[in-house]
């Protein structure tokens, strides 16, 4: 099973705007996992801005924002509605460059391993396909996080991206974009492992031991079922795996610790 299954796409070729069809694992069909893991990752994550200036918030400050209903109320009378999406452009632009790296290096390195371990364990496989990917999305996503929590948490701060990233830049130089990048290995690794094992050992179990047929038997209603329940299940096994190092993100990028051993 590929990426392109997490992503939606239920094709193993696309076929071009000049009628040509792009095979699996050429140039083309990495191109259209990159595109699609920019769009789908970019717009998910900037759907849920609000819960994320939520999260961040009680992350920092669990004692003023314990509670979903109360810590949104509590955002929303103080800082007005607008604060709910703080940091949008961190979330849209950052995981969308993410998405893009680890879909579509994923599909890559998924290849680039096949042959050295195709005597070996599938999970194996996977495993190594999106660390390799996922390590590579991280130091492209890190500088948009390292601005995106600070404006999420600190009003005063910036307002987004374009006054962000100079004013960052000024206050602690290059250093300062990458000073949570051990930590977001250690929350997106084990993350990006677990949802792209689980997801593709729950598409085969669908199709072989639910359906009882092959994915091309399946009507297109079918395919899409058998995608959002596997996907569904990836990320909330995922999840549950890279929420401690989630914490330890924030509390780097918001100077409440200054290194990963004193949070």
């Amino acid at each position: 099973m590929s990426a392109e299954e997490l992503m939606g796409v239920t094709k193993r070729r696309v076929r071009g705007g000049d009628g040509r069809l792009c095979d699996e694992f050429s140039p083309g069909y990495y191109g259209v996992c990159t595109v699609g893991g920019m769009l789908s990752a970019g717009t998910s994550h900037l759907a849920i801005t609000p819960l994320d200036v939520l999260k961040v918030n009680m992350q920092v400050n669990p004692m003023k924002y314990h509670g979903i209903s109360s810590g949104l109320s509590i955002l929303w009378k103080e800082q007005g509605p607008l604060s709910l999406w703080r940091g949008w452009s961190g979330k849209f632009f950052g995981y969308g460059v993410q998405g893009g790296c680890k879909f579509g290096l994923y599909e890559y390195f998924k290849k680039f391993y096949s042959g050295s371990l195709a005597d070996h364990n599938r999970s194996l496989l996977f495993f190594i396909s999106s660390a390799s990917a996922q390590v590579f999305a991280d130091i492209a996503l890190c500088p948009f996080e390292a601005v995106k929590v600070r404006v999420q948490t600190q009003p005063c701060f910036a307002k987004g991206l374009a006054d962000g990233f100079p004013k960052l830049y000024a206050a602690e130089g290059v250093k300062g974009f990458y000073k949570g990048l051990l930590p977001l290995w250690g929350r997106n690794l084990p993350f990006s492992m677990v949802m792209f094992s689980t997801f593709e050992h729950c598409v085969d179990l669908a199709y072989s031991d639910l359906l009882g047929k092959r994915k091309e038997d399946c009507t297109r209603a079918q395919q899409l079922g058998v995608t959002c329940l596997a996907g569904y299940a990836a990320g909330a096994c995922s999840t549950i795996v890279s929420n401690p190092a989630d914490n330890v993100v924030s509390a780097l990028y918001n100077k409440k610790s200054d290194s990963i051993l004193q949070v």
